[in-house]
């Protein structure tokens, strides 16, 4: 049996929300997403989709000033889904600090190469790769503060036992 593995063009917002769906589909109490990408790639917007997938209570934002944040689900019976962002992390340690209860909880870390990898033997890496330069075009239409909706890269891998 070969490891999960997709590549995938997202057109916009709403087609990230849709994968960020599809994904959610497939995932169980336990599960951790490791979410690369730089930024403004689309990691919060993919996070909200599955909060939204996945019936969370309140909004899904991006945890960078607070480092996790935990959103329970509506249906209590359900796995919480907790939203890392590690990018102000240096170890694994700081990220286990945080004392999140892997087992029991859909965890997704931003920022989380180098980290995840001594926390779990599984984990379904999501990479988001945004265009450069397209929206530096000084000739470009539409609003100064508006930038265009550029298509996404999206590379999905299986890694470990559970994604076999």
């Amino acid at each position: 049996m070969t490891a999960l593995h997709r590549e995938l063009v997202i057109a916009d917002p709403g087609q990230m929300a849709a994968l960020a769906h599809e994904v959610a589909g497939s995932l169980t109490a336990g599960d951790v997403i490791l979410l690369t990408g730089e930024l403004g790639a689309g990691k919060t917007t993919f996070t909200r989709g599955l909060g939204h997938a996945l019936g969370v209570r309140g909004a899904v934002t991006s945890p960078t000033f607070v480092l996790a944040r935990t959103h329970p689900r509506l249906d209590a019976a359900q796995p919480p889904l907790v939203h890392v962002d590690a990018y102000r992390l240096s170890s694994a340690v700081e990220l286990d600090d945080l004392d999140i209860d892997f087992d029991r909880s859909i965890v997704v870390i931003e920022w989380g190469a180098g980290l995840v990898e001594e926390l779990t033997d599984s984990w379904l890496s999501i990479t988001i790769d945004r265009p450069r330069g397209a929206s530096d075009d000084s000739d470009a239409e539409g609003p100064d503060d508006e930038e265009p909706i550029e298509p996404r890269r999206v590379t999905i891998d299986g890694v470990g036992p559970r994604w076999q």
